[in-house]
C-alpha cells in the first residue's frame, strides 16, 4: 500500500430538489495509486449509499473515470454517483473534450453526460429487461406486503444493475409499503413505481408525476433515497410500452424524508435522467 496522502474530497447532494435533501455521494477526486481494497475501506467507512473514486480515463473519447463502491461492495454503474462524480469533476476544474457533453468511464463502459440548465443528465446505459414468472414474482409481493391486485406489470430490468421494476396503481400505494427487508435481502433489488394522484403527500416536491421507492437490502441498505440508476431502468421500460410519457419527474424518499426530484427525459431513442447537484462538504481526505 502506499503512504497516506492528502487528496481533494468532497461530498455532494444528488438529485435534491433543495440542498441536504436528496442523496449524498462521497468523492474522493484523485484517487491514483489506491488499491481497490483502500478504496473499499474508505466507501465502508464514510457509510454512505455510495462512494466514488475519480481516475484518469483509460478508454479513448473518456474526459474522466470513476470507481463506485456501497459500504460493502463495488457497483459497475449507478445513477447518482454518476450525476455527482460529473458534478464534483467540473467542479474542480475538469473540462470536457467536447463542448456539447461529458463522458464518464465506468466498469458498464462510457456514459454520456449533458449540461442542462443548472441540472446535469446522463444518458441511460443499455438495458435489458426480462419477463417474471408468477412464482418467482409471488415471494417478492410478500415481502413487499402489496398485494398482487395493485401491481400493473413488473419485469427484470438489468442495466448494470439488477432491479425488479413493479409498476402499481398509485403513489398511495408506493408510498404505504412496509416490507420484510430481511425477506427482500435474498430475492432481489426491487423498484417500485406508481402514477402520482390529485392528494399530494406531506413532504413531497411541487412538480412530479410518479412516486418510486428503492428497496435495496440486498446489497445491504433497506432503502436508497433517491436512485438514479433504478430510474433509468424504469423510465425505459414505461417509456417503451406506453406506460408512461416521453417526459416526466419522479419524486422519491418522502419517506426517508428527503425530497429527490428525478427529471426524465425520452429523446431521438434515448432516455435522459436528470437532477441537481449542490456540493455540501469540501476539503480534503488522507488516504
Amino acid at each position: 500500500m502506499h503512504p497516506m496522502q492528502p487528496r481533494p474530497y468532497c461530498e455532494v447532494d444528488v438529485f435534491g430538489a433543495q440542498a441536504y435533501l436528496g442523496n449524498p455521494l462521497a468523492v474522493v477526486m484523485d484517487a491514483r495509486g489506491l488499491e481497490t481494497q483502500q478504496m473499499q475501506q474508505f466507501a465502508r467507512w464514510t457509510n454512505l449509499s455510495e462512494t466514488s473514486f475519480l481516475l484518469p480515463p483509460t478508454a479513448p473519447g473518456a474526459d474522466y473515470r470513476v470507481r463506485i463502491f456501497t459500504p460493502a461492495r463495488e457497483f459497475p454503474f449507478a445513477g447518482h454517483p454518476t450525476l455527482g462524480s460529473c458534478h464534483a469533476w467540473l467542479s474542480h476544474g475538469g473540462t470536457p473534450q467536447a463542448a456539447t457533453q461529458i463522458v464518464q468511464q465506468c466498469a458498464v463502459g462510457l456514459v454520456r453526460l449533458r449540461r442542462d440548465g443548472t441540472r446535469l443528465a446522463f444518458c441511460a446505459p443499455p438495458l435489458q429487461r426480462a419477463p417474471i414468472d408468477d412464482g418467482t414474482l409471488a415471494p417478492v409481493l410478500r415481502a413487499l406486503r402489496l398485494p398482487r391486485s395493485a401491481v400493473r406489470e413488473a419485469q427484470w430490468l438489468d442495466n448494470g444493475q439488477r432491479w425488479l421494476g413493479i409498476l402499481v396503481d398509485s403513489e398511495q400505494t408506493v408510498l404505504a409499503l412496509e416490507p420484510d427487508h430481511t425477506a427482500l435481502k435474498s430475492l432481489a433489488l426491487v423498484g417500485v413505481i406508481g402514477p402520482r394522484t390529485e392528494d399530494c403527500p406531506e413532504g413531497a416536491v411541487e412538480r412530479y408525476d410518479f412516486a418510486v421507492r428503492a428497496f435495496t437490502a440486498a446489497v445491504d441498505i433497506a432503502e436508497d433515497p433517491v436512485t438514479g440508476s433504478l430510474n433509468a431502468a424504469l423510465a425505459q421500460w414505461l417509456i417503451a410500452q406506453g406506460l408512461a410519457p416521453a417526459r416526466y419527474v419522479v419524486s422519491q424518499g418522502v419517506r426517508l424524508q428527503r425530497r429527490g426530484q428525478v427529471f426524465i427525459e425520452w429523446c431521438e431513442g434515448e432516455v435522459w435522467v436528470g437532477g441537481n447537484c449542490v456540493t455540501g462538504v469540501e476539503g480534503t481526505v488522507r488516504l
